[in-house]
């Protein structure tokens, strides 16, 4: 099934939601105990990411959080992803990476995959390579957490 976001009621439905993501963000802040803390900076755009991730004793995510400066997509991207990982586990975490990616490159198929939650809300972001990076700064900041989890 695609996600047809040409319907101009569904259009404004995702850009609603963008904004609710950018003006509310969810699991913003710190973890004092993290496991994992990374910073990332778009240098195209200056968009950045203070991530925070804990596990938890079965390796699932318990915790994530972030702190950031940039655009309503990097933003509200950040906030989705955050909302979506708590309880998953650093192969699932990489699995929905890997198919967020594929629709941040203009995957139809992604972007209708329902494990992707609010996330699917940014498949319009495709159409403008340049705000790509913005979407995918969260989650190469997480890939990133969770390279350093496993390195210890």
């Amino acid at each position: 099934m695609t996600i047809d976001r040409s319907t101009p009621a569904l259009g404004a439905l995702f850009q609603e939601l963008i904004l609710e993501h950018y003006k509310k963000p969810r699991n913003r802040g710190a973890i004092p105990d993290a496991d994992a803390t990374v910073h990332m900076k778009n240098p195209t755009c200056g968009d950045e990411i203070h991530l925070g991730l804990k596990l938890d004793s079965d390796g699932r995510i318990s915790d994530v959080k972030f702190l950031g400066e940039g655009c309503s997509i990097s933003q509200a991207s950040a906030s989705m992803m955050t909302s979506l990982l708590v309880g998953k586990t650093p192969s699932e975490t990489h699995e929905l990476g890997a198919r967020f990616a594929a629709m941040m490159h203009g995957d139809d198929a992604a972007a209708s995959d329902r494990a992707l939650g609010d996330t699917r809300a940014l498949a319009g972001v495709a159409k403008f390579p340049v705000r790509v990076k913005c979407a995918l700064l969260g989650w190469d900041a997480v890939a990133e957490a969770l390279k350093k989890v496993k390195a210890r």
